[in-house]
This record gives C-alpha cells, sequence and structure tokens, in this order.
C-alpha cells in the first residue's frame, strides 16, 4: 500500500510540476507564442505533412501533447552570469567570505558550473515561437508556389492571425486553387537533325503526358531523362540548359499547350560565340596510365603496351596483366560516346580496391573524335592491420583477443586481392581451481585465407550470361580454428567459393559454387558441464528414482551410465512414463549436439533492395535463399558403393555427411509517414528439410527465436519449439515463421521511441523429432505462434543507432492453450534488449 502511495504522490508531483510550468514565461510583452497553425485548402482543412511542412513556422513540438523542451528552456534565466555575480555581491563583504571559505578557484569553478548548467538547459530546450509577419507572409508564398507548380496557376493564400489570452495566437492559412491546369498538347522544335532523330527514338518514354496535370517536377524529370539519353547516345556536349518548355495558357480553358526546344550548340571562341548543330561524337583511343602519381606526372614513359587497341602506359615496369585493366574500363575505341561508361568505370575500378582517387578525362579532337586519358594511382602492395580487445562472459574472468591481418594487393597481376587474417583469444576460466593449471587456461586460435577476384573464375567465356556491367566477382576463402576450454572444443576447417554479381541497380545475386564445413568436438565429456539445464533435469529424474543412492550423477562417467541403464530398461522407468520419455529425449539432444558435421552445400541468394540512399524511408527489400547440401557426395556414395555405419548413413572421412534442402524468404517493408514517423514490417519463412543421409538438419543450419533482432520478448534460443516448455540452453528447429510490425518516431532531436509487436515461432518438421508440442502437422499449429510486444528507446549518432527495447510476453504458448494471454506481461518478466541499429 505504501509503495501504490509513493507511486501516486510522485505522478501528482510530476504533474503538477509540467501543468505548473509557464510556457509563456520568455515571451515578451507585447509579442503572441504560436500554439497551432491550420491550413485550409478550398475550405477544408489539410492536415498531411507534405502542406504543413511548407510553413515557415511551426509551433513548439509536444512530447504526449506537452511541450517539454520548451519548458526545460524556460527553466533557464536569462543573464545568469549578472544574477550569480549579483547575488554574491549582494551583501558587503560576502565574496571575500566565500573565498576564504570555498578559495578562489573553487569559488570560480561553482560560478561556472551554474552558467554552464544555465547553458545546457537552453541548448536541450527548445526556444518559445514567436509569431512572425514577415515569417506568415513567406509561408503564404510557399503554399502558392506550391500549388502553383502542381498545376493551380489561379492559386492565391491568405492567413489570419488570432489572438488568445496569455500572450499565445494561433495562425490559420486560406488557399484557393481554382481549377487545376491540364496538359493538352506536346510538340517539338528541335534545331539540331541528330538530336531530333535521337528524341524521336525515345519520345514515348517522355514523361510529359497528355491529359495528366501539370506539375513543374514532371518537366525536370524530362529535361533530366533528355539530357541523359543523347549524352548516352554520343552528344558530348549537350547540356540541361539546351532544352526549354514554351507553355501557352491563354484562352485554353485551363489547357496547356507544350512545345518542347532544344536548341543548337553554342560554342564560344576567344572573341565572339556562334551556333552550330550537335554531333556525334566517337571515342578513338583510351590512354590508361598505370601508375601515376604526381610526382611522376612529368617523368618519360618507360613500359607500355596495346592491348584490344586499349593503351596502357607506365612510369615504371608494368604490374598489371593488361586484361585486368581493361575488363575493369567501359570505354572502349571505336564505341560512341557515352556517359554512363564513365560512372560504371569509376564504380569498376573502385570495386578493385587496387587504385585509389581514378581520373578519367576526355580530350576533344578535331575529328569529331575524343580521347579518354584514364589515370590510375595503385595502393601499396602490402598493407598490415591489427586490433585487440579485452572482454569478460560468463565463462571467463578475464580474456585477450587479437586479430592481425596482411593484405596483398594484385597478387597475380590481375589486381586480385589475397587477405591472410589470424584471430586469437586467451582467458581464465572463471571455474579454474586447479592451482597446477595455467591461469590462462582458455584459448581460440584461427586462420582465414580470402582471394577476391575481380571477375568471374571459370573455365568458360561468361561476359553473355553475366557482362562485366554486372560487376561480376568471385571470392576463395579458407578458414580453420580451434578451442580449448570452450564448449565442447570445436575444430572447424571451412571453405568457401563463391559468385557475386548485380544483375541491376535493385538485384544483387550470391552463388556459393559449394560451401565446406567440418566440425570436430572433441570435449565430449564435458558435455553436461556446458548445457546445465539438460544435467539438472537428468540429475533430477536420477534422484527421484533413488539412482546413485541419492547423490549428485558425475559426468561423464555416471551420467552416460544412468542414460543407458534407464535405455535399456535396468531401472523403474519404462517407455510411456513421462521420465523416461525426458531422458531419451536428452539422450537424443546429446548425441546430435556432440556429433561431428560435415557439411558440402551450394546455395543460391538474391536479393532486390529498392533503396534510393541510406535516408531513404520508404522502400521493400526481398530476400530469397536456397541451400542443397550433401547430394555431391550422395552420388559419390552410391556410385562407389561404399559401405553404410551402423546408423545406416554413409560417411566420408569417417564422418556422416549431412543432407538437406534449406529455403528462406525475408521481406522489409518501410513507410515513411512524415514527421519522422516510420511504420516497419518485416516478415520471414524458413525451412529445412533432411533427407537422404540425414534424419535432421545440423545444429549450425536450424533455426532459432527470440533476441534482440526476432521476438524481443524471449532471450535468444529460448523461445519454442512450438509449445514446448523447455528448459534447454539452445532451443532450435527446422522450420521457423516470424512476422514483426514496428512503428518508429521522434521524441526529440536524436532520440527516437518505438513501439512494436513481434510474433513467431520454430517448429520441427520432416525430422526425427517425434513430441508434438514441438512438431508442425498442420495449420492448426499456428496456435503456437507467439507473440510479444513492448517499446523502445534510440539514440542515433549519426553512423550508427544505439537502441535499448524492452519485450513484454503478451501471448506464450507454453502456457495451456485456455490461458496464454499476459501470463508474464510485468516488468520482473520482460526481456531487455541492447543493441546497434535497427532490428529490420
Amino acid at each position: 500500500m505504501k509503495l501504490q502511495f509513493s507511486k501516486i504522490v510522485l505522478f501528482i508531483v510530476i504533474t503538477g510540476f509540467l501543468y505548473s510550468c509557464n510556457s509563456v514565461k520568455r515571451v515578451p510583452e507585447d509579442k503572441h507564442l504560436l500554439v497551432e497553425n491550420s491550413i485550409y485548402v478550398n475550405g477544408k482543412k489539410n492536415n498531411t505533412e507534405r502542406i504543413n511542412n511548407l510553413l515557415f513556422q511551426q509551433r513548439n513540438k509536444k512530447i504526449i501533447n506537452i511541450p517539454l523542451r520548451l519548458y526545460i528552456y524556460n527553466a533557464a534565466r536569462p543573464n545568469i552570469d549578472s544574477i550569480v555575480n549579483a547575488n554574491i555581491d549582494s551583501k558587503p563583504k560576502k565574496r571575500k567570505r566565500l573565498e576564504r571559505f570555498l578559495s578562489k578557484k573553487q569559488l570560480d569553478k561553482y560560478i561556472e558550473a551554474r552558467i554552464g548548467f544555465n547553458n545546457w538547459l537552453k541548448t536541450t530546450g527548445e526556444a518559445p515561437v514567436i509569431v512572425n509577419k514577415e515569417k506568415i507572409e513567406k509561408s503564404e508564398k510557399q503554399l502558392e508556389a506550391y500549388y502553383f507548380n502542381n498545376g493551380w496557376f489561379n492559386v492565391d493564400a491568405t492567413s489570419k492571425t488570432d489572438t488568445l489570452v496569455n500572450k499565445k495566437a494561433t495562425v490559420s492559412y486560406f488557399v484557393k486553387t481554382g481549377k487545376p491546369y491540364i496538359i493538352d498538347s506536346l510538340t517539338t522544335k528541335i534545331a539540331s537533325p541528330v538530336v531530333d532523330s535521337i528524341y524521336k527514338v525515345s519520345e514515348k518514354q517522355s514523361f510529359i503526358k497528355k491529359n495528366e496535370q501539370y506539375r513543374t517536377a514532371t518537366f525536370a524529370n524530362e529535361k533530366d531523362r533528355i539530357t541523359k539519353d543523347l549524352r548516352n547516345s554520343g552528344v558530348y556536349h549537350f547540356s540541361q540548359d539546351y532544352v526549354y518548355f514554351d507553355m501557352d495558357t491563354i484562352n485554353t480553358n485551363n489547357k496547356v499547350q507544350v512545345e518542347l526546344q532544344i536548341l543548337n550548340r553554342s560554342v564560344r571562341t576567344e572573341d565572339s560565340t556562334y551556333k552550330e548543330p550537335f554531333k556525334i561524337y566517337k571515342i578513338k583511343e583510351v590512354n590508361v596510365f598505370t601508375d601515376f602519381s604526381y610526382e611522376n606526372k612529368d617523368l618519360e614513359i618507360v613500359d607500355s603496351t596495346n592491348f584490344k587497341n586499349f593503351n596502357l602506359y607506365s612510369f615504371g615496369k608494368m604490374r598489371f596483366k593488361p586484361k585486368a585493366i581493361t575488363d575493369a574500363i567501359f570505354i572502349t575505341p571505336g564505341d560512341v560516346f557515352r556517359d554512363k561508361d564513365r560512372s560504371n568505370t569509376y564504380r569498376h575500378i573502385n570495386n578493385l580496391q587496387t587504385f585509389k582517387h581514378p581520373s578519367i578525362d576526355y580530350v576533344e579532337n578535331p575529328d569529331t573524335t575524343l580521347t579518354a586519358n584514364i589515370l590510375l594511382t595503385p595502393y601499396k602492395k602490402f598493407g598490415l592491420n591489427f586490433s585487440a580487445e579485452v572482454s569478460q562472459s560468463n565463462i571467463q574472468s578475464i580474456g585477450l583477443a587479437f586479430n592481425p591481418s596482411l593484405l596483398m594487393r594484385n597478387v597475380f597481376r590481375g589486381a586480385e586481392t589475397l587477405e591472410l587474417s589470424a584471430f586469437g583469444s586467451i582467458g581464465a576460466s572463471k571455474d579454474g581451481g586447479d592451482e597446477s593449471d595455467p591461469f590462462f587456461d582458455i584459448n581460440e586460435l584461427g586462420v582465414d585465407l580470402k582471394l577476391t577476384i575481380p571477375r568471374l573464375f571459370f573455365p568458360f567465356n561468361t561476359e553473355k550470361i553475366i557482362p562485366k556491367t554486372m560487376f561480376p566477382s568471385t571470392r576463395i576463402s579458407i578458414s580453420t580454428s580451434s578451442q580449448t576450454n570452450v564448449g565442447l572444443d570445436k575444430q572447424t576447417v571451412s571453405g568457401i567459393f563463391n559468385y557475386k554479381w548485380f544483375a541491376s541497380n535493385l538485384v544483387t545475386n550470391r552463388l556459393d559454387l559449394f560451401n565446406i564445413q567440418f566440425v570436430k568436438n572433441l570435449n565430449l565429456d564435458n558435455y553436461f558441464g556446458i548445457y546445465g539445464n539438460s544435467y539438472d533435469a537428468l540429475n533430477d529424474i536420477s534422484k527421484d528414482i533413488g539412482y546413485n543412492n541419492g547423490e549428485d550423477l558425475a559426468y561423464p562417467n555416471q551420467t552416460d551410465a544412468f542414460i543407458n541403464d534407464v535405455l535399456s530398461g535396468n531401472t523403474s522407468l519404462q517407455p510411456g512414463d513421462e521420465e523416461y520419455d525426458d531422458v531419451y529425449s536428452i539422450n537424443e539432444r546429446k548425441i546430435r549436439l556432440t556429433e561431428d558435421n560435415l557439411i558440402f552445400a551450394t546455395n543460391f541468394n538474391f536479393t532486390r533492395d529498392n533503396r534510393e540512399n541510406l535516408y531513404d524511408e520508404t522502400f521493400s527489400i526481398f530476400r530469397f535463399k536456397i541451400e542443397l547440401a550433401g547430394n555431391l557426395f550422395s552420388a559419390i556414395s552410391k556410385i562407389g558403393n561404399l559401405p553404410k555405419n551402423n546408423a545406416g548413413q554413409y560417411e566420408m572421412f569417417n564422418v556422416a555427411y549431412s543432407q538437406y534442402v534449406k529455403t528462406e524468404f525475408d521481406y522489409i517493408k518501410h513507410w515513411d509517414l512524415g514527421k519522422k514517423n516510420v511504420l516497419a514490417l518485416r516478415s520471414f519463412a524458413g525451412i529445412a528439410i533432411p533427407y537422404g543421409n540425414s534424419t535432421n538438419i545440423p545444429f549450425s543450419k536450424s533455426f532459432f527465436a527470440g533476441g534482440t533482432n526476432d521476438n524481443r520478448a524471449w532471450t535468444a534460443y529460448s523461445l519454442g519449439p512450438g509449445s514446448l516448455d523447455s528448459n534447454d540452453e539452445f532451443n532450435e528447429a527446422n522450420l521457423k515463421l516470424a512476422f514483426n510490425i514496428e512503428h518508429r518516431f521522434n521524441i526529440f532531436e536524436k532520440f527516437n521511441g518505438a513501439l512494436f509487436i513481434d510474433t513467431g515461432n520454430i517448429w520441427n518438421v520432416f525430422d526425427d523429432v517425434t513430441d508434438p508440442k514441438a512438431t508442425f502437422t498442420n495449420f492448426a499449429s499456428l496456435k503456437d505462434i507467439a507473440i510479444g510486444s513492448g517499446f523502445g528507446l534510440r539514440y542515433d549518432f549519426g553512423f550508427a543507432v544505439f537502441r535499448f527495447d524492452i519485450g513484454f510476453k503478451t501471448y506464450d504458448p507454453s502456457y495451456p492453450e485456455n490461458n496464454r494471454w499476459f501470463n508474464d506481461y510485468n516488468f520482473s518478466n520482460a526481456v531487455y534488449n541492447i543493441g546497434i541499429n535497427y532490428p529490420f
């Protein structure tokens, strides 16, 4: 009761403080605080953000309908330095007494602190918005300009300011648009025959359409389209300045008759200017300087060669194969000039990561041809990086990690990049009690070798299928790592042969021709030390039936013996008993998580992303992935008639290889609602089906639910499968469905908030798990989809977003079907998530 009373008192105090704040405290006597803007278009109120953002004055921002930042600003005192000093000097000898008591230096620091806090209030707060007549008039003109540029040529905007009590005022804007003007016809007057013929080929793509409403932006887009089309068709000297639109609206009954005019080229000489028709230019030659720098620009060329009509020069010995350079250049001798060839060349050369700040210049020749000079400045052949960090976790009291890497450019003289990196860590385990053991008893070492080739590395020519305009590349990587006193002490070897290309500006394709992973667990005896929940469940069952005289089981000997005795019928537990089934499940999980894995997979990734830039908040992303594993090994095993192991599986290198098909669908959609409000949606579906040599999916390829970027009401790996109330450390399965929706909004400045609902779960399907609670049988299983909801706070640093989300279990499928809503919907059972950047 005392706690509830305290909350009530706190609420009353805060509310009283906020409402007692005087919003007009800093408003001069003859001025008025702007509290509301209203815009009426043809008599109807318009609340759209697009129109309201046209106004030059906006009221003070509000949080929960309270101008909190205005109150913070009003809490600051003007001329605080004078006030503080006047207070100190209010009595004779007061300053000297304070200086003797605090010292002069401490008194000065006190004054600085008072002034600094006052300044902080001003910068954190927001000054009152005072009604300004000049800004109101500018807003009227801005409204008229907006509607005029969108086809309402007879628009008229007025305003009215209503003063309220207590130095406050509202401003109302009244816009009368009249009838919009419609495009009636489009004719052309093009001076240059060459330009006229090029325009006619693409005039159907014109943005200007008959019977559509006039919009200034449409004509700007058409100017840009015509310019790009002509400059990509050989018209080297063309620019937007040569494009004009003559419009007739006199006595046309709100119709616009448009004439497109494209003038001849203006040529300036020293003493005159004359006009001439535009001409088509071709590329005469391409000169590539492969090792240009400011220091050697005046030196003589030492080495040169001609390759496919490209001229390559070097101030020293030529370090690059000619094909490696020319493959990155889209400007080709003999071709018509195209402006896009230069931008594509810039992009491709930058993707090589071999040259810095490439320069491309055209020189005009007398015979309407161009010479392209490409200046390339190579990076240093070798680059060395090193990083280190200190960490602490639940298994180590202190850990040291290091990551040195060596980058080698132009390894095989074809602009290839080879990166050799090592990673390692040492740590002191928290449970290391043996004095004979070294302090640093945890370690992990690994090596990663990556080779990037700026083209498709393939025995046949793929130019017709995947041209170089798609910027193809190949990456080959090999890595290995080894752990000691970490989990089950895994040794891992992996290799990837990957192709990547951009099918368009929106679409990215990735193909892992092969992706090999081999995982060997060395410390199997430590299984129940790592998976403590499984050990506790097994140990409790042992005590329940009086096994081992009621003492704790020691692992691995006693735990393994107990499992064998239960499954062999040597205890009181029998098949069908709940505890017998629990022991069976614990053993099945132990076998799966301790078995070695050999995966030979091929996968394809398709991504379509229509974001225009990093600040675009109306976009969609679609990702699709399909992965096939084990088919090559299966064919070899069957053709070679290889023997099977005791479990009926083929083996490669004494390990049963995995065989499965896996597919994922991921769709993200954002809507910009205006005023820094964004609605974000994500849907995900994935399934992995074992077959042939496998009855389940490797742990590394399975799905999990929960976590910072998934269902935030559950921690990672804690949700599911299905309605199972599992205490396992890592819950995973081979089917996943997820759906997230989030409303993001601005609180003030760089502080943002969010409200979200996360739904989804994981299930077992088409594998060896038979527990009906964990398996997806039909659409009725969708009732086990978990629902989490919550809110979050974010701070935008610009380069990254710090995120804090609180998720509440709204619908928990682990409870009985008639009691799943809001059981743990409170802060004590909430999940607190900290993340970097947005979850989707």
